[in-house]
């Protein structure tokens, strides 16, 4: 089992019920795959960078999980496959990059208090 990172944008003209069931789909579908998942972060509506679809802004929303390498691959072909998603990334951490993100991990909570 890997230790992953995955964060993708969605369409800001989906209302929030369509980004939900989206984001619902995708969790469901790391967890039929066997996946641990770590953290899930909505990240809200953020100005882009530069536009892509003629889009200025998307919802941004990211999964920390453990699953096997193979699981990946299928994945992302579904992100390529849904029209909601606009961009995505995947990062396979290392053990420095997992402590790190242990770390961030530690510091959402505490600021939620």
């Amino acid at each position: 089992m890997n230790h992953y990172e995955t964060v993708f944008i969605l369409n800001p003209v989906l209302s929030d019920t369509q980004i939900k069931e989206t984001v619902q789909k995708f969790d469901d579908y790391l967890v039929s795959k066997g996946a641990e998942m770590i953290l899930k972060e909505d990240w809200g509506l953020k100005k882009l960078a530069y536009p892509i679809q003629k889009k200025k802004s998307g919802f941004y929303h990211l999964f920390e999980y453990k699953v096997a390498g193979e699981v990946i691959t299928a994945f992302e072909l579904e992100f390529r496959r849904d029209d909601s998603i606009m961009r995505y990334l995947t990062v396979k951490l290392d053990k420095h990059a997992a402590a790190w993100a242990e770390k961030r991990i530690e510091r959402v909570k505490s600021a939620k208090k």
